[in-house]
């Protein structure tokens, strides 16, 4: 583990951060008729020294989302929280599926049958049911993982099969490329397909989850809908 980055300074800077993120949360939220209740902030902890990582845990911030692996495995057991507070929110690998079940509590980036399936398996071994959200690829970028819109209703139609999965969402990243009004466009779009999926009634659905928004627009994200926003560098500062 490389030396802690947590000085005093950078202490009050990431209480700072965390105000400030929930006062934007807030705003944004009542612009749109909402209760900044209906909005978690989740700290994104890539490249994060858990130190810093623990930080926000005192500061209030009750959800971390992990992006790797082998990263998070390494830094796992230096948190003062258990992988209920966990979400893993980067693109997993099907054979690596079984080394997140029992510790996080969602899969956020399920962008394939074959990836819950397994996912399924692994959870049905060690008896430890796991939450899932769909990760829509909604800007269809050929670059990028996830569901493209139009094979949700398949995705869904599908889920009967996997008792040991719960789709609680979706989630989403915009094209880092779009303007502000392309964005705008695609978190319309995500939050219509968010209540068409809370309509659906059947097995292993109980969808509350719209994962939406990062640093750059996680206001314009609550604003058309997000229940929960992915926040690193705004918190952390840049990173490597």
């Amino acid at each position: 583990m490389t030396e802690s980055p947590l000085t005093p300074r950078y202490k009050e800077e990431i209480k700072r951060n965390i105000e400030e993120i929930r006062e934007n949360i807030a705003r944004a939220a009542a612009q749109a008729g909402r209760s900044q209740e209906e909005v978690q902030l989740m700290a994104v902890t890539k490249t994060v020294h858990p130190d810093a990582v623990n930080c926000a845990w005192e500061n209030g911030i009750d959800l971390f989302g992990e992006n790797r692996v082998q990263e998070y495995a390494s830094k796992a057991s230096f948190y003062r929280f258990g992988p209920e507070k966990i979400h893993f929110i980067g693109t997993l690998q099907s054979n690596k599926a079984g080394q997140l079940i029992g510790r996080v509590s969602c899969v956020e980036s399920v962008n394939s049958l074959k990836l819950a399936a397994e996912l399924n398996k692994r959870a049905a071994e060690l008896a430890a049911p796991l939450d899932i959200l769909l990760e829509i690829n909604i800007g269809s970028e050929a670059n990028k993982t996830g569901l493209n819109p139009t094979e949700m209703n398949a995705f869904l139609d599908n889920m009967g099969r996997f008792k040991n999965l719960c789709l609680r969402g979706l989630m989403c990243i915009p094209p880092f490329d779009a303007s502000e009004y392309e964005t705008e466009r695609y978190f319309d779009q995500m939050a219509k397909l968010f209540v068409d999926i809370k309509d659906k009634k059947s097995d292993n659905i109980n969808v509350n989850i719209l994962s939406m928004g990062m640093t750059g627009d996680y206001a314009l994200a609550v604003r058309h809908g997000s229940t929960l926003v992915r926040i690193g560098t705004g918190i952390f500062g840049r990173r490597n």
